[in-house]
C-alpha cells in the first residue's frame, strides 16, 4: 500500500518524523477505523507555564485528522477547523490524539478529533477536508 503521508506530506511540521523540531506525530487505524496517535507534550511546547499552547493542540487535532483520511486512503486539504478547548493540557504528560470520519459529503469528508491525557477529554475538534481539484490545464498565454 502506498504510504500517503510519505508522497503527499514528506515535510510536514506536525507529522513528519523527519523533522528535528516538528511535532512528530504518527497515527495508526485501530479495529473500528479510529486514527489513534501519542504526542509527549514537551517543554518546547509551552504557552503559558506547565500548559501545552492552544496552537499546537490545533495543529495535533488537525494532524490527526489529516492522517485519518490518508489512513483511508484519501488525499484531502483542510476547509475549515473548529476547535474547542476543554481543560488545559499538561506539559511532560502523554496525550493520546484520535481522529475519525464521520461522513463524507462529495467531495467534502467531515471529521472530528480529540486530545485526551489522564483520561480527560481536553480539547476536540470538527473539520471539513476538501478532495484536491484537478489541475487545469495551463490556457494559451495571450499577446
Amino acid at each position: 500500500m502506498v504510504d500517503l503521508r510519505e508522497q503527499h506530506h514528506p515535510a510536514c511540521i506536525v507529522c513528519s518524523p523527519d523533522r528535528p523540531y516538528g511535532l512528530q506525530l504518527q497515527m495508526a487505524l485501530d479495529g473500528r477505523g479510529v486514527a489513534i496517535g501519542s504526542f509527549a507534550c514537551a517543554d518546547c511546547y509551552e504557552g503559558y507555564p506547565g500548559l501545552l499552547h492552544g496552537g499546537v493542540i490545533s495543529a495535533l487535532l488537525d494532524g490527526a485528522m489529516t492522517n485519518c483520511l490518508f489512513l483511508h486512503g484519501r488525499v484531502a486539504v483542510t476547509a475549515e477547523l473548529v476547535v474547542r478547548f476543554r481543560h488545559p493540557v499538561r506539559l511532560g504528560r502523554r496525550a493520546l490524539v484520535r481522529a475519525w470520519i464521520n461522513r463524507r459529503d462529495a467531495p467534502v469528508f467531515r471529521l472530528q478529533a480529540q486530545l485526551e491525557q489522564e483520561g480527560i477529554v481536553k480539547a476536540v475538534a470538527r473539520g471539513a477536508f476538501m478532495l484536491p481539484k484537478a489541475p487545469r490545464p495551463a490556457e494559451a498565454a495571450g499577446p
